[in-house]
């Protein structure tokens, strides 16, 4: 309410949260109800989608490219958006299929994680949260700069990891593994070598 002073504006919101996350955010409880604001329930959004955005990179990464959208939503997305615009259902069906491509990956299901991208990216296409979009070409360009940033540092420390595995120093490999997931970091070791994303704190 302006009128008590504990009104929060947009240009305020978005220099600390992407504008892709507050999207994400302003979806996830029904449009009829009211959303109780706190920056722990945007820390929660912003977790939530960095999963999102997280499979949709590794995908694409071993696509070799992008990954087209399906020309269909899978039909219990239909089915909850047909249900009064059941965005918070809408929104749960594409966690399962991001729960289902990364199952796929960790079976070295290359074809099965494709599709599910494929199925993710025309969800996300409904509700305008698509990141790979010319729409959100801005935001990704500023975020692909931090990111290079963000990961030179951050192979920098999995090289003395590596190193330190390599010696079989496993307590200082498993401590640095810990440190780096403090700082809301996940680091999965694959054949071709260990990779981070972004998780939550």
């Amino acid at each position: 309410s302006k009128s008590l002073g504990n009104s929060v504006l947009v240009g305020e919101m978005v220099k600390h949260w992407r504008p892709i996350v507050l999207r994400y955010y302003l979806g996830t409880p029904h449009y009829r109800s009211t959303i109780e604001y706190s920056e722990e329930a945007l820390r929660e959004a912003e977790s939530a989608f960095a999963r999102i955005e997280g499979f949709v990179q590794r995908v694409t990464e071993l696509a070799g490219g992008t990954v087209a959208a399906a020309d269909e939503v899978p039909p219990a997305f239909a089915e909850a958006m047909d249900d009064d615009l059941g965005v918070p259902g809408a929104l749960a069906v594409v966690h399962t299929a991001v729960r289902q491509g990364n199952s796929a990956l960790a079976a070295d299901d290359k074809e099965a994680a494709v599709a599910r991208l494929a199925e993710v990216r025309a969800m996300l296409g409904v509700l305008g949260l698509d990141p790979l979009d010319a729409h959100w070409a801005g935001e990704g360009d500023r975020t692909e700069d931090l990111h290079g940033v963000v990961d030179t540092l951050v192979r920098l420390v999995l090289d003395q990891r590596e190193s330190a595995r390599a010696r079989k120093d496993w307590a200082t490999a498993d401590a640095i593994r810990d440190r780096l997931g403090q700082s809301g970091l996940v680091i999965e070791d694959s054949p071709s070598g260990p990779r981070w994303t972004l998780g939550s704190r």
